[in-house]
């Protein structure tokens, strides 16, 4: 396992809801000591009011300064100006934020320093700390997510391959692209936090007190509602199946649609992903209702792994990184068949059918994932030493652009 190390990590927000980053840095946290750089200059805010809360959010946090959030994990928000298109603006970006990590690193005990970025746009700041190694940790097509300049993003995600050592991509269409842009790619698909979600299967938690009134089954979605959740889906679901209940949980980014108001369609708000256990207990089906766009085409939901970590069942609509599994994973588009579906799931859901569930996504735990990439890394590093012990000449860092490592894809199916 990695340790040792200072990391760097640029990453979208620390506040929102919990997403492979977190999973990814909390635990590296364990063995290093990780500052996590709150990177907020990919996107111009549009006049909308969830943009405005941002902005005022950011300003909260900037004023606030760095976060110690554990012994080995600070959370940093830099002043940035969002203005990507902006050569000045990135200039002053650069400037700023290479400031506000300096002070961290200045704090903190001397390591080799490692550069990780979630963000396809730092490429600016490659080389600004000494770094042993760049790691770009692709997990979505940026360029399609609303709002964003897809031409900029992926101009500036190429500047970043470019600089960066090795490549780790969530999903088969997302390796498949970047592949064709570095020579050190590797598929590594999302992990779970099996340990917390399987209580839901192995202890006696309780259903929380807003679920528990609800009328079963319960089809639930756990997630952002973004752009790219097919409310309407959901919708006819619940009007297909008016003696189920709909849930929606998690914070709302995107339109409600036109069956919002449904009687049994549930909206219960974000969840602290500590309760999440409770929750997912109460579903008799956990729902991925993503519609057909290029943003979920290069997704792999994290969902799906923690609904079945919690013996929840699976309907969902078909996405590469999704796949059919007999008894436990259901594919439909339309909401014929997605009310089929969760027919047929409510049959799979006895106490052995959760367990066995929850227990096939034990060799897909986040633990997993990390010891993946370590030897990922330390393959980068043996390459190093082999090549400055045949070449006489010491390596004291690493030179971006460099000749890569022989490519190998880890994969976990």
């Amino acid at each position: 396992m990695i340790s040792d190390k200072n990391i760097v990590c640029f990453a979208s927000g620390w506040h929102y809801h919990p997403t492979s980053k977190h999973h990814v840095m909390r635990r590296l946290s364990e063995h290093n000591h990780v500052i996590w750089v709150n990177w907020h200059a990919s996107r111009r805010p549009r006049i909308r009011l969830d943009d405005l809360r941002t902005i005022g959010s950011k300003l909260l946090q900037i004023q606030k300064g760095p976060r110690q959030v554990s012994s080995n994990l600070t959370v940093i928000t830099p002043p940035q100006i969002p203005f990507p298109g902006s050569s000045l603006a990135r200039r002053i970006n650069v400037a700023l934020v290479r400031r506000a990590i300096n002070r961290v690193l200045s704090r903190i005990p001397v390591r080799p320093t490692q550069f990780w970025s979630f963000a396809p746009d730092v490429a600016d700041l490659v080389g600004s700390f000494n770094e042993e190694l760049v790691l770009y940790y692709c997990v979505d097509a940026f360029g399609e997510f609303p709002g964003y300049d897809r031409d900029l993003i992926e101009r500036r995600e190429r500047e970043l391959l470019a600089r960066s050592d090795v490549v780790l991509a969530t999903s088969e269409p997302l390796y498949e692209a970047k592949k064709l842009l570095h020579d050190n790619v590797h598929f590594i698909e999302h992990g779970v936090d099996h340990l917390h979600l399987s209580r839901a299967v192995t202890e006696q938690l309780s259903v929380p007190a807003d679920l528990a009134a609800l009328p079963k089954p319960v089809f639930g979605f756990v997630g952002v509602v973004g752009e790219w959740v097919d409310m309407e889906l959901m919708a006819g679901l619940a009007r297909k199946q008016p003696e189920a209940s709909v849930v929606v949980i998690g914070p709302v980014a995107g339109p409600r649609g036109s069956g919002s108001h449904l009687p049994n369609l549930h909206w219960l708000g974000p969840k602290d992903h500590s309760e999440l256990p409770n929750y997912l207990k109460g579903f008799d089906v956990g729902l991925i209702p993503f519609r057909k766009v290029p943003l979920t085409y290069h997704a792999n939901p994290i969902k799906l792994y923690e609904y079945l970590a919690a013996g929840v069942p699976v309907v969902s609509t078909h996405l590469p990184a999704v796949r059919p599994v007999a008894g436990s994973v259901w594919l439909a588009d339309d909401i014929a068949g997605t009310v089929n579906c969760c027919c047929q799931a409510t049959q799979h859901n006895s106490t052995e059918d959760r367990l066995r569930r929850s227990r096939s996504m034990q060799v897909e735990s986040w633990t997993a994932r990390l010891e993946q990439i370590s030897r990922i890394v330390a393959e980068i590093e043996s390459w190093r030493t082999l090549s400055a012990s045949q070449s006489g000449v010491p390596i004291a860092a690493p030179i971006a652009g460099a000749a890569p490592v022989p490519s190998f894809c880890c994969r976990s199916n």
